[in-house]
C-alpha cells in the first residue's frame, strides 16, 4: 500500500473537483464529489503505477501562506 498527497481544488467555472499529485506527471483527474475524485485519482495512480514505479518531478512540501500588504 502507497500513499501520496493529492492538491485538490474547485473549478470556478464547472464546478467540478479537480486533483493532481504534485510531481507525479499524469497523476491527475476529476469529479462531480469529492468521493468520486477520490475514485479517479486512485484508479489513475493505480494504472500509472503498473508500468513501474515513475521518477517524480518534484516532491511535495505542503502549503505556505503569504501575506502581501495592500496599497
Amino acid at each position: 500500500m502507497r500513499s501520496f498527497t493529492a492538491v485538490i481544488e474547485r473549478c470556478a467555472e464547472t464546478g467540478l473537483y479537480v486533483g493532481y499529485v504534485p510531481g507525479f506527471p499524469g497523476a491527475h483527474s476529476q469529479g462531480e464529489t469529492l468521493d468520486e475524485l477520490y475514485e479517479n485519482l486512485q484508479e489513475v495512480i493505480a494504472m500509472l503505477l503498473e508500468d513501474g514505479e515513475p521518477p517524480l518531478e518534484a516532491e511535495f512540501i505542503g502549503p505556505q501562506t503569504v501575506q502581501v500588504a495592500l496599497p
